[in-house]
């Protein structure tokens, strides 16, 4: 699909995303009914409710092009991505952010060709912060009730990097080993796939990522920092895929430079 296609689906991703926002926030301000995933991470009605706003919306906007979303693949549903362009959607990113009510919480939709994110919207209901892109150079933040604003990743300080860490899940000592090779600043949390967007905005320079991801947690905001100028990819140095049998992450890196 033409970058220019690909950019006009983003005003609609949008509003599918804010949608699906304004349904979370009902059940946010409601109170939080929680039940547990076979895997024993938390679920709510919230985000079985997001994902019946956003697979709906999706099918109409490009009919054909399957949706792997997360609480469809935890329900047995995974659809034929052979094709090799298929929607990723997580509708609440950060559930655990959710439930602590921090607010830092998001619906994560994007489009992937060929195994790349070449469009991500996320999207953080609590704060009305959208952040989307579809390709280089294209990357936008909008606070709620404002004008898009132009993001770029900033060079990287000479005094140190900043970065930008899970809020809930811990590092360990590959971190720190990897972290070894920069000089760190500052150290900075938060949760969900805001952290992407962090780097995307030149809040900071770094996301190591070294525990378990699914592809649908990281995609959106891998879209965004790509419209941003940073990358993602494996510590290594090899890239992330995106459409593999196993839906998990390797570790990967997100920088903010190229």
């Amino acid at each position: 699909m033409p970058d220019a296609a690909v950019a006009s689906l983003l005003p609609t991703v949008r509003t599918i995303a804010h949608e699906a926002g304004q349904v979370i926030l009902r059940f946010y301000n409601d109170g939080i009914d929680v039940a547990t995933k076979v895997d024993g991470s938390p679920v709510t009605q919230a985000d079985q409710a997001a994902e019946a706003v956003i697979i709906p919306a999706l099918h109409h906007l490009l009919p054909g092009v399957p949706v792997v979303a997360e609480e469809a693949v935890a329900a047995g549903h995974r659809p034929d991505i052979s094709g090799g362009r298929f929607w990723l959607v997580d509708p609440l990113d950060g559930t655990k952010e959710f439930i602590s009510r921090n607010g830092e919480f998001t619906v994560n939709i994007a489009l992937i060709e060929n195994g790349a994110p070449v469009l991500g919207v996320v999207y953080a209901p609590a704060t009305g912060d959208m952040y989307t892109a579809a390709g280089p150079g294209t990357a936008v933040h909008c606070a709620e009730g404002r004008h898009d604003h132009a993001i770029s990743v900033r060079n990287p300080p000479p005094d140190g990097l900043t970065v930008v860490a899970s809020r809930s899940h811990g590092s360990g000592s590959a971190l720190d080993e990897f972290l070894g090779q920069f000089t760190v600043k500052d150290r900075v949390s938060c949760g969900s796939s805001l952290k992407f967007c962090t780097v995307a905005s030149g809040k900071a320079d770094l996301y190591p990522r070294f525990g378990p991801t699914s592809e649908w947690d990281t995609a959106a905001g891998h879209a965004v920092l790509i419209g941003a100028g940073g990358r993602v990819e494996q510590p290594d140095g090899s890239p992330i895929v995106y459409g593999k049998d196993d839906i998990r992450n390797p570790n990967f890196v997100a920088y903010g430079w190229k």
